[in-house]
Parts: C-alpha cells; structure tokens; sequence
C-alpha cells in the first residue's frame, strides 16, 4: 500500500490478448490506464452520492406494502431453517454494550470503510482504481432498483409482540442512526432489499483481497463482509435474504464492470499504445483551477 507497491504494480498487456475477442463496451481508449484525476472523481462521487440519497429517500414508504413482504420473507425464512435472526437478536439485547457497539458500526463503518477503500485505490492502485468504482457505482444503482421494486420493512420494524424482535437503535439511542428522529424523518425506513451494507461490505473486501499482498490486511477483508452480517443481524435491521440480495448485487455489479470493459475489476489497466490519446472533452478543462488536479506528491 505504499508508492513502491504502486511502481511495482504490473502494466497489464492489451485488453484484446489477455481477454480474447470481446473487448467490452466502452470505447477502446477508455480501456487503458489513465492517472485518475482528483476533478473527476470527486464530482462524480459527490453527484453520485447526491444522487443515491435523493432517490433512496424519494422512493414512497409504503409501509403496508413493506410490511407484507416482511412477512413474506420471514415466513420463507422460517421454512428454510434461516431463521436464527431473532436467537442473535435478543443476545445482543442483552448485552448493552454489543449492542452500542453495533448499532455504531452500522449507523457507520458502510460509509467510512467503503470511502478508506476507494482512497486508497485513488492512491495507492490506480489501474485497478477506474474498474472497482465501476463496479462499486453499479452495486449502489442496482441496490436502488431493489429499493424501488421490493419495499421492505426491516425486522426492528415488525411488531414486536408477534415477532419478538428488538429494535436496538431506539432502545439504546443511536445518535444518527435511522431510529434517530432528526434522520428517520428524512429517511426510507423501508429500504432493506437488498442489504448494501453486505453489497458495499463485500465490494471492499473484494477490492483489498485481490489488490494487497499483506496476509493479515487479506484477513481482514474476508472478516469485514462476515461481521458486517452479525451486525446487521444482531440489530435487527435486515434478515439473511437480504444479506443473500447484498450478495447478487454486488455480483451484478461487478457482471456491469466487466460487460463495460471486457475484463475483471482487478486486472490492472494496461498501458496504452504510443500516440494514444482520449478524446479532449475527457481531458481536463482550461478553466478548472489548478489545486483540483490531482497533487504531484500523490504517489
């Protein structure tokens, strides 16, 4: 993860020997490694998360609907014996602490860990950084579609007297969690399918297993997905076939990103031919100040 990892980060060969005949959808140019440029991804992040709040939170709540499918799912869940939600449920209702700690790690560790990774890609794997985003942006659309088509209410949200289930952000207070009443007003409280905690979660460990070579970073990759699922589970705020819909997205994803450039999301973008240059309304504007370029001490 340092500048001497980077220098040492193989070029890749041409997209056409390496991957056979297809050569994916995007235009040829935009195949080949191009120092990403500061501008350009911090005003797609910043209008692609705009973007995704808006819509997620403009989709209509439709709490009849989304209580039926709860219903529907646990029902499904209880046939196919996935049904201990509710056993780690009530452990952690418990445990105060486990609970805090979780509902904390769910209020925020999605958001925090997924934009470490994506930096850290930005700086330290930049010709495997353009196809991650890729497919981490085609995770997130697919996640908003699952929103849309499939209201969802999460488990703390079902009655209690008939389901058993603990809503812990409510009972323990979590500042800034969807129970937060300064956030649940602005926010789908119905919105759990598919689980993008499980999608983003396992686009990060993708992400770090295949582009580190440190055994115990490695290890620490496979477990975030694995913990992620305890705590989301354990706070009651999505069943396993979300986390199983978490799952098919990302996979979606990732299927998007390679359909687009014809090869994986972790393959280094290879070096582009002598004289090969993009189109100049992809360069940067004249206009566009000097300090949004990406710094010189990048590595």
């Amino acid at each position: 993860m340092t500048a001497t990892a980077e220098k040492t980060e193989p070029a890749g060969t041409s997209p056409a020997r390496r991957f056979g005949s297809f050569k994916g959808l995007w235009p040829q140019w935009l195949l080949f490694h191009r120092r990403p440029r500061l501008w350009q991804e911090l005003l797609l992040t910043g209008v692609g998360y705009f973007l995704y709040s808006k819509v997620r939170n403009l989709i209509p709540q439709q709490e009849s609907i989304a209580q039926r499918h709860a219903r529907s799912v646990q029902w499904l869940q209880d046939h196919l014996h996935l049904n201990f939600e509710l056993s780690v449920n009530r452990f952690v209702y418990h445990h105060e602490w486990l609970a805090q700690t979780m509902d904390y790690y769910y209020a925020t560790m999605h958001f925090v860990v997924t934009i470490g990774v994506l930096v850290w890609l930005f700086v330290a794997r930049k010709r495997v950084y353009r196809g991650m985003r890729t497919a981490l942006y085609a995770t997130t659309l697919f996640g908003l579609a699952g929103f849309f088509l499939y209201p969802l209410a999460p488990p703390r949200l079902m009655p209690h007297a008939r389901y058993g289930y603990w809503d812990t952000l409510k009972l323990y207070h979590t500042w800034g969690s969807l129970a937060d009443p300064d956030v649940e007003k602005h926010t789908n409280q119905y919105a759990a399918m598919p689980s993008l905690h499980i999608g983003w979660s396992t686009w990060c460990a993708i992400a770090v297993f295949f582009c580190t070579r440190l055994v115990w970073l490695r290890v620490l990759a496979v477990c975030y997905p694995i913990i992620t699922l305890m705590v989301i589970v354990g706070t009651a705020n999505h069943f396993i076939i979300d986390a199983v819909g978490g799952l098919i997205v990302v996979s979606a994803g990732f299927g998007v990103q390679w359909l687009m450039s014809g090869h994986p999301a972790r393959e280094p973008a290879p070096d582009p031919p002598p004289g090969t240059e993009p189109p100049s309304w992809a360069r940067r504007p004249a206009w566009l100040p000097n300090w949004l370029r990406a710094p010189s001490w990048l590595p």
